[in-house]
């Protein structure tokens, strides 16, 4: 690891441990927004490409790549302490609807350094207030627990190793383009993120180099399991064992709906907790309709309360979001981690305790 990679993981332990820390908001809200047709996304690079490619945001970092600076030069502005690159979708798996498997390595490369380079600028513009970014690794769209065929439930249309390998992948990439930290986000299958973390645990074996790990789940309704079927307490007693630097929740429900499990993981989990919520839950146009100032004083109450250590925007969160949330929580002490008496602690759908 190069010095100033190991200087910026002493400041990012010490920030973690004085204030709450800002994640930014939702990098596709704001794509969406610049309205790029079909031309808008190939660019010159992919003018005359096979396939239809409208829709695929991390191709934009090698076609537009001005755009998704600003973006996070956006977040970054607002007040985001940690960006997020826009690497969503940059597995060899996600991108094979495009036909742009090859471009993988490249994608989570130069993702990465767009992000280095905003987060560069604002720490010469604010030193005292460092900026940091997250590798994102997303779940792909194919789950290791659950059948494509209804009719056929021992059928699967991806392996754990296929998984692993294709994560491993992008996880170098990132890596490669310096990023801080690594984020499995948007956890709907809980061994989707087992192969996501083995696949970092070897690849930081391999290159000789350990950076902190985030991971974060997503509770797909009310019900507070995840799609494969399991409680948050069983999630947790899942991938307990990664050592992260943070466990959270993202995406799927707002901060309102998110509230009592953010309750029920900050005193099951003996790690920094990150929660990004959605702006509120879809309209019947699947657009997000809660306000700034709505949701930041839903998520300052978390923070009085003292549940969390990281928080940010999902779906729907613009800049102001951030900026709001910022303000609102500036001056709340960070949670503090509790110390959890040693226990034997499995999983199935539900948690089990000896």
């Amino acid at each position: 690891m190069s010095l100033e990679k190991r200087k910026r993981q002493i400041t990012l332990d010490s920030a973690i441990k004085s204030r709450i820390l800002v994640l930014d908001g939702a990098m596709g809200t704001m794509i969406q927004d610049q309205k790029l047709d079909e031309k808008g996304y190939r660019g010159e690079k992919f003018k005359d490409w096979s396939k239809p490619i409208k829709g695929n945001n991390d191709i934009l970092s090698l076609t537009q790549p001005e755009i998704i600076y600003n973006i996070h030069k956006s977040f970054l502005e607002a007040g985001a302490d940690i960006t997020e690159t826009n690497t969503f979708s940059s597995t060899s798996i996600a991108q094979l609807d495009y036909g742009m498997e090859s471009y993988v390595y490249e994608l989570n490369v130069e993702s990465a350094r767009i992000a280095r380079k905003a987060c560069e600028e604002f720490n010469h513009i604010t030193p005292n207030k460092p900026r940091f970014v997250a590798g994102a690794l997303g779940p792909t769209n194919r789950t290791a627990s659950i059948s494509p065929d209804v009719n056929d439930p021992g059928k699967r249309n991806i392996s754990f190793d296929e998984l692993k390998l294709s994560y491993k992948e992008a996880i170098k990439g990132l890596i490669d383009g310096d990023v801080d930290l690594l984020l499995i986000e948007t956890i709907f299958d809980t061994l989707n993120a087992k192969a996501a973390i083995l696949a970092v645990e070897e690849t930081f074996d391999e290159i000789g180099i350990k950076l902190p790990i985030m991971i974060s789940g997503t509770l797909t309704d009310l019900s507070g399991r995840t799609l494969s079927g399991q409680t948050l307490e069983a999630f947790w007693n899942s991938i307990r064992h990664s050592n992260a630097f943070s466990v959270g929740l993202n995406c799927a429900l707002g901060a309102d709906q998110l509230y009592p499990y953010v309750r029920e993981l900050s005193k099951i989990a003996d790690t920094n907790i990150c929660v990004y919520p959605n702006a509120g839950l879809p309209n019947e146009f699947g657009e997000y309709d809660q306000t700034p100032k709505e949701m930041a004083e839903l998520m300052g109450e978390w923070a009085d309360e003292k549940l969390v250590n990281i928080m940010g925007g999902c779906c729907g969160t613009t800049p102001e979001h951030i900026r709001v949330i910022s303000e609102t929580i500036k001056n709340k002490k960070t949670r503090i981690i509790p110390s959890l008496s040693p226990q034997m602690k499995l999983s199935g759908l539900e948690p089990l305790k000896i």
